[in-house]
């Protein structure tokens, strides 16, 4: 197979899944979108966690709320628990790595705040002590996994939302993830400004 035809490839599979993951996705998404306004809207904020790719997405999202998606207007409360060297190298020498997050949502968690929790399998042991953290904060859950949704299936409780990407392959899982997230940020700001004229 010659490169561009690999490539090609490449973006047939992506846009494939997106289309067939509507269907599943789109209810739990606007859940989350209600879960989040609502906690926004009280003077809440937004946790979020994840490792590597995922890492990522915590840090895009929580850009997109303090600084703006795609339409200008106040800053909102969002903080990715995955920036700061400090504490993570700090917690992951004097503790364990699966409590990285945890710590940070234990310090930095109140009653009525979200955890954006971040996992393509749904098994990273240190984002679902973040959840087991939030719960016992008395915090909603927003959970974004992929395949079976592995263990965060047993860890999520009613009123929590699981938005559960029906792919085996990370890399689609994560591409998912990220149109996911700006669904989000999209939903946030018409929660709060209203529909954009056209």
């Amino acid at each position: 197979m010659d490169m561009i035809t690999r490539i090609a490839r490449q973006f047939e599979d992506s846009a494939q899944l997106k289309q067939r993951a509507v269907e599943v996705l789109a209810a739990p998404i606007a859940q989350g979108i209600e879960l989040m306004f609502n906690a926004l809207a009280n003077d809440k904020k937004i946790l979020a966690c994840g490792n590597g790719g995922s890492a990522g997405d915590c840090q895009h999202f929580a850009a997109e709320l303090i600084g703006r998606f795609e339409r200008e207007r106040p800053a909102l409360a969002a903080i990715a628990l995955t920036t700061d060297t400090s504490i993570l190298t700090a917690v992951g020498n004097d503790y364990s790595y699966d409590e990285v997050f945890s710590k940070q949502v234990r310090g930095l968690g109140q009653p009525g705040d979200v955890l954006l929790a971040i996992s393509t399998s749904g098994n990273s042991k240190n984002v679902l002590a973040a959840v087991d953290m939030a719960h016992q904060r008395e915090m909603t859950v927003v959970a974004l996994t992929g395949r079976d949704g592995g263990k965060m299936n047993e860890r999520l409780r009613p009123g929590d939302v699981h938005i559960c990407v029906p792919h085996e392959r990370t890399a689609r899982i994560q591409e998912v993830h990220l149109l996911t997230i700006h669904c989000l940020c999209d939903g946030i700001d018409v929660a709060l400004l209203g529909e954009e004229e056209e």
